[in-house]
C-alpha cells in the first residue's frame, strides 16, 4: 500500500501521465478539427464550380475621400440610363 502511494505521489504520475494524456488528446482533437477545415474548403469549392466566373462585372468602391452614398447614387443612375 505504501508503495502505491508512493507511486502515485512521484513525478511520474505526476506531470509524466498528464503530459501523455494532453498530447494524445490534442492529437485527437487536432484531427476533428482539422477534418472540418478540409470539409469547409471541399463545401466552398463545389460553391465555386456552381457560379458562373465568366460573365462577371468588376464593382469599383468608394475611395476614403468619397462619399459612399454618393458613389452609389451616380451608380445606380448611370446602371438606370443603360437599362433603359
Amino acid at each position: 500500500m505504501e508503495r502505491l502511494r508512493k507511486l502515485w505521489r512521484g513525478r511520474t504520475m505526476t506531470f509524466g501521465v498528464p503530459l501523455l494524456l494532453y498530447l494524445v488528446g490534442g492529437s485527437f482533437g487536432l484531427r476533428e478539427f482539422a477534418q472540418i477545415r478540409y470539409d469547409v474548403h471541399k463545401l466552398h469549392g463545389k460553391k465555386l464550380e456552381k457560379s458562373d466566373l465568366d460573365k462577371w462585372e468588376n464593382i469599383r468602391g468608394p475611395s476614403l475621400w468619397e462619399d459612399s452614398r454618393t458613389v452609389q447614387k451616380q451608380r445606380r443612375e448611370a446602371l438606370r440610363l443603360k437599362t433603359e
